[in-house]
């Protein structure tokens, strides 16, 4: 009964599409639109906007820490007067600059850019849906973000520039609105584009989550979803739980700093006058902060471990190792995030005890994070794989992952993370283990779904040219922070020339400057790429990856409802490559096994009774329901 029901919804479903994919407005069409697809774009050519803005700000800030001496004068038709009348940069500026890169990477390119493109893309396309559970919920989760980055660019320009105190905006910097000119009106804007934010993420995972649960086709169950779909469910759960608890901290941080209320500040003194704020504590705000701080990690990350495991396993024409355990690894990772988030804060002066708590939870997320890469590395193994740019990217993701990961058992353990803490080798560390390796699945989905989302194919060779750049690169820039990290290099400093005890290090630090811009630059390869290829690039075929996922089944350039006629059915598991007896080394997950006999496994063969039920009970449902 429950598949006639469902059989009887999917036509219903589909009546409902087709009424409403009449001719519409360029406006309903591309603007406002309710198609997940077209919201997908928007919001990845949004975070391609913030992804050059806070790329182009870590570049200036880059170009001050390895050349502290030079003449940045070159900069003042871009920055005004926040380059002095010497040519250098404002050091209240330079302390915004690093703020808002890492909210703009962290929250607007990684977040936004990553789990709102590919989330909103592939979920109704892989699950085989019509659509999101709701269009106009799915328009509004785009349009807060747009508002809440339209309120961010508005910061910039500000007299007393934008936030300051670090990505993170700890009190009482930022809940003193007198404490620095980045305190003022600059913070004000942060938070309110931040609870903008809030609520885009909130619409989205709600979305998601409904959609992934509700309206999957007949025969997806969840042991048949791709592990992209697996990876974006658990990502809206984790962001639901987590992101209203950053929405308390910044509602509270606005009543200090407007309200006259003490939830943050305690024993305050601004030119030797105390404040009225006591019995406050800044130390709750971090504890808040952190409760979204470190599932935003995996918020970021999932995403682009999901992407990986698809593009690894259609590129290696072999089934993804491991498929049961790299759920399970996903589930642990989604549980155990969210209670590590005061390793962030053994330095705050933690209770031992409870440091040695978040310790052990620490060291026991690496073991799902370790499942996951060793089931990369067994289905890359003797497999026969093809180098697409999106699987050297995908590559390139478990490389950094690697290399991050073994850095975060160090800062793991609280007795060396009191040492290296505020160094350089924290920012090595999250910038590897989240920034490149979320980045890269970032670029891996685009290059490998750029064929379904605008018909044309990406140029390859610009496409390993972009790679290389980017790969080499990233390694130049956070392999020798790590070693200037371990020697004390402090990180959130404005310039290091009067440090006796750092002169050896500064070829090395110019170096990793010289690598960062020359990082920054590589990434216009991929912006010409992509918008290039959206118009002039050759047109794609219907897969052109033979790829076994649902969303190939829909025609080049899908409509509003993805199918034109009834949604596939499906009848297996999604990594079907190099089947022993196949005539193909990929069957699409809706091929039933009636129709791959030559290939199937007994219990398989067993399942082919099932398929003729379904295709009766069909008939008759169809014959009462006048189809």
């Amino acid at each position: 009964m429950a598949t006639t029901a469902a059989h009887i919804d999917v036509h219903a479903h589909e009546e409902d599409h087709h009424d409403h994919d009449h001719e519409q407005s360029f406006v309903s069409k591309y603007i406002f639109s309710m198609d997940h697809k077209v919201i997908a774009k928007q919001f990845l050519i949004t975070g391609i906007f913030w992804a050059i803005i806070g790329a182009a700000m870590s570049a200036i800030f880059r170009l001050q820490l390895g050349f502290p001496e030079a003449d940045l004068g070159w900069l003042k038709p871009l920055l005004g007067r926040w380059i002095s009348e010497t040519g250098q940069l404002d050091q209240e500026f330079y302390l915004a600059l690093v703020t808002m890169h890492g909210t703009i990477m962290v929250f607007f390119v990684l977040t936004a850019g990553l789990s709102g493109t590919f989330s909103n893309f592939l979920i109704p396309l892989q699950i085989g849906a019509r659509d999101m559970a709701s269009g106009f919920m799915n328009m509004l989760s785009y349009w807060f973000f747009f508002l809440s980055g339209v309120t961010m660019f508005i910061s910039l320009f500000l007299e007393t520039g934008p936030a300051s105190g670090g990505w993170v905006v700890y009190p009482p910097l930022s809940a003193i609105q007198t404490a620095m000119p980045g305190s003022g009106m600059g913070m004000t804007l942060w938070l309110v584009a931040m609870v903008f934010f809030i609520v885009s993420s909130l619409l989205g995972g709600i979305n998601y989550i409904t959609t992934v649960i509700n309206l999957r086709t007949q025969g997806m169950t969840f042991s048949r979803l791709p592990l992209t779909i697996w990876a974006f469910f658990l990502t809206a759960i984790i962001g639901v739980l987590s992101f209203p608890v950053l929405f308390a901290a910044a509602l509270l941080l606005v009543f200090d700093r407007s309200f006259g209320t003490s939830f943050y500040l305690s024993e305050i003194y601004i030119g030797g006058e105390a404040l009225s704020n006591v019995g406050g504590s800044p130390i709750l705000y971090q504890h808040l902060f952190w409760f979204l701080g470190h599932p935003e990690v995996y918020i970021v990350l999932l995403p682009a471990l999901g992407i990986t495991s698809e593009i690894i396993a259609t590129n290696s024409r072999k089934p993804i190792f491991g498929y049961k355990a790299m759920i399970v690894s996903m589930l642990g990772i989604t549980f155990l995030s969210f209670i590590v988030w005061a390793h962030h804060m053994f330095v705050s002066g933690l209770n031992p005890f409870l440091g040695s708590i978040f310790m052990f939870l620490t060291l026991i997320i690496a073991v799902p994070s370790a499942v996951k890469v060793f089931n990369y590395l067994t289905t890359l193994w003797r497999g026969n794989i093809i180098f697409t740019p999106a699987m050297l990217f995908s590559i390139g993701l478990v490389s950094v992952f690697i290399s991050g990961g073994i850095t975060g058992i160090f800062l793991g353990n609280s007795a060396i993370d009191i040492q290296l803490h505020d160094t350089y080798f924290v920012v090595a560390h999250f910038h590897l283990v989240m920034g490149a390796a979320s980045a890269f699945g970032l670029l891996a989905g685009v290059y490998h779904w750029f064929p379904k989302m605008f018909g044309r194919m990406m140029n390859a060779k610009l496409g390993y040219i972009h790679f290389w750049l980017t790969f080499i690169g990233i390694y130049s820039v956070f392999f020798p922070m790590h070693y200037i990290g371990i020697a004390g290099f402090p990180r959130r400093y404005y310039s290091f020339t009067n440090f006796e005890a750092f002169s050896g290090f500064t070829d090395l630090n110019m170096f990793i400057s010289v690598a960062a811009i020359a990082t920054f630059v590589g990434q216009f390869i991929f912006l010409f790429n992509f918008f290039y290829s959206m118009y002039r690039g050759r047109k794609a075929p219907a897969n052109p990856w033979k790829s076994n996922t649902l969303e190939w089944t829909t025609p080049i350039e899908p409509g509003h409802g993805n199918w034109p006629g009834e949604i596939p059915k499906v009848y297996r598991w999604p990594y079907d490559y190099s089947k022993p007896g196949a005539e193909d080394d990929f069957i699409p997950q809706h091929i039933p096994f009636s129709e791959t006999l030559e290939s199937n496994l007994p219990h398989e063969n067993d399942l082919i009774a099932l398929e003729k039920e379904d295709a009766e009970a069909e008939i008759v449902v169809d014959a009462n329901s006048g189809h």
